[in-house]
């Protein structure tokens, strides 16, 4: 049995998706970019969310920046812009909504309001969609989209998110997408095991802005303790490997969670903040700065949709 709810309380106003029978459940919070605010399943007769958010809605709005962005949607660029400026045909963008250190970050949807246009359940599913329609707000992209994004709950604790993006202007718009979860089991990440499928590590300059240059990294291709190794890194994903594509798994606890990215977003980054409690693994259709160095950008024309997909699932292992 599944259930889709609305819920209204004094944190958040949230859309609850949920396997009755396993008392797994999704929070959503519409009004907050639309964000994945907890992934819980039943560990050791206790709830356990697996998704690091925010306290209450004023915390999302006064923190979102502060927090690293933690869970939003990253449209309609992914990472940064460098010096927040962009060509695009035959002009020059820039744009500046969220800027560090004079370069655009994390799109312009992070904290956009969206609309609730479907629920449903079935015998095997919870869903809700929503959709932000964006009307050009913003000088450095005065383009018309809509960004349409689908939860659906699955038994086994399988989450699929797919966004689907809609050029609605009257010409060519440039386009990314990509997400930002911070995965935590309760503790440090350093005791952590992580493992993901990668070809190459891109080379940041000072900025974080990729230089051009790609290097081999399998690092972790199989199950390694993080430890004390930093990441602030994007990685190329080698799809040619069985899935899941990335594994973060609490051996002491038995329990692990698995991404499984389609081919629609080939790019992986991956951070560690500096409080170590969790790890933002973010699925990337494009390289950061991908408006400039052309990795992984996309142009669609008028009318025409692109659409992203990647699951989340929580395993108990024996």
């Amino acid at each position: 049995m599944f259930e889709a709810t609305s819920i209204h309380d004094a944190d958040f106003d949230k859309i609850i998706l949920k396997d009755v029978t396993a008392n797994t459940s999704v929070e959503i919070i519409p009004g907050c970019g639309a964000i994945l605010h907890a992934f819980t399943i039943v560990h050791n007769d206790a709830l356990l969310n697996v998704i690091d958010s925010y306290e209450n809605t004023a915390d999302f709005k006064n923190n979102v920046t502060a927090k690293g962005f933690k869970s939003c949607k990253l449209s309609p660029f992914v990472c940064r812009i460098k010096n927040a400026t962009y060509n695009f045909g035959e002009k020059q963008y820039t744009t500046e909504k969220f800027l560090l250190n004079g370069n655009a970050l994390h799109g312009l949807l992070y904290d956009a309001v969206f609309t609730v246009k479907e629920k449903w359940t079935d015998a095997n599913n919870a869903c809700v969609v929503l959709e932000h329609q964006y009307n050009a707000t913003e000088n450095g992209y005065p383009f018309k989209y809509t960004c349409t994004v689908t939860y659906l709950l699955k038994k086994e604790n399988v989450l699929t998110i797919t966004t689907t993006i809609t050029n609605d202007d009257e010409g060519l718009i440039p386009v990314q997408d990509g997400w930002h979860p911070y995965f935590s089991f309760g503790g440090s990440i350093d005791e952590l095991q992580l493992e993901f499928q990668s070809k190459e590590i891109m080379v940041f300059d000072e900025a974080l802005i990729p230089t051009g240059e790609l290097l081999p990294y399998e690092e972790f291709g199989s199950l390694k303790k993080i430890g004390l190794t930093e990441f602030d890194n994007c990685f190329t994903v080698n799809f040619s490997e069985c899935q899941p594509m990335c594994v973060v798994r609490d051996a002491a606890q038995k329990i692990q969670v698995e991404i499984h990215p389609e081919r629609s977003y080939p790019y992986l980054q991956i951070y560690t903040p500096h409080h170590r409690k969790s790890i933002a693994i973010e699925n990337l259709s494009g390289a950061p700065d991908a408006f400039n160095n052309g990795m992984g950008a996309m142009v669609l024309s008028t009318g025409s949709s692109s659409t992203f997909i990647t699951t989340y699932k929580i395993t108990l292992l024996p």
